[in-house]
């Protein structure tokens, strides 16, 4: 265990299941307090746990992050219990069926955008707010290589929110810099979560698909994307403004 976030108080939206769970107990492993936050309570509950457990500080919020009144209560209640916010990772994201641009339903699309993009956005906004009257500190982001780095047939809505939330990373660091903030972006391709399998799809058979479809012959790991969100929210990467890290395995090399 190293002490590189010691004293530092973190929060991960979507932080119940998968990378932003990984992203949680990372940052608690090395000193932070954690605030976890997403929609359902009882994933929520699982994840600081699992912090506990470990000896490190965790706590939960519910929180729907398309709402501004939601998050604005998110922040708020993260600096009653911990004293501050340091550090902020945007992790909550969703997916929806496949299909062509043309044929994508209208509620499919506004869901899409309302929670990968706005939500996003809602967060940054209150999180940011309340770093730059409280001498700084850093957004994390959780893109994808979907987008601006990548398309696929049938998957427009999703890439056109995460291109969306690139350039919004982006202009966010250029804005904010100068107010002490720095923001950047992970952009994971297929992880080893729920999220890149397909529905029915064995262990077994996933591994084998991954061995086609990544150049690195799998997919990654959780922790691995955890590892490049804890660097870009460090001080080693204190020049580092406006990056994308694409974590994809060489999909988009």
């Amino acid at each position: 265990m190293t002490a590189r976030f010691t004293g530092k108080t973190v929060l991960v939206t979507g932080g119940g299941t998968g990378i932003g769970r990984a992203v949680a107990l990372a940052f608690a492993r090395e000193g932070a307090a954690v605030v976890v936050a997403g929609r359902r309570a009882e994933p929520l509950e699982e994840t600081v746990a699992l912090v506990e457990a470990t000896g490190g500080v965790a706590s939960a919020v519910t929180a729907d992050v398309t709402r501004s009144e939601d998050v604005r209560n998110l922040v708020e209640r993260t600096v009653e219990r911990h004293g501050g916010l340091d550090i902020a990772v945007n992790n909550v994201g969703m997916f929806v069926r496949p299909a062509k641009v043309a044929d994508i339903p209208e509620d499919d699309w506004h869901a899409i955008m309302s929670t990968n993009l706005t939500g996003a956005w809602l967060s940054m906004k209150h999180e940011i707010d309340h770093m730059r009257a409280h001498g700084g500190g850093a957004v994390v982001n959780v893109s994808s290589n979907l987008g601006a780095h990548l398309r696929k047939p049938g998957l427009g809505a999703y890439s056109a929110g995460k291109a969306a939330l690139s350039a919004l990373t982006r202009t966010a660091a250029l804005d904010h810099i100068a107010d002490g903030v720095r923001v950047n972006a992970v952009s994971p391709g297929p992880i080893d979560t729920s999220m890149s399998s397909w529905p029915g799809e064995s262990a077994k058979d996933k591994a084998e698909r991954m061995k086609h479809e990544v150049p690195a012959g799998r997919a990654g790991a959780p922790d691995e994307v955890a590892a490049a969100v804890l660097y870009l929210a460090s001080e080693e990467a204190g020049f580092t403004v406006g990056t994308e890290l694409v974590l994809d395995g060489g999909v988009t090399a």
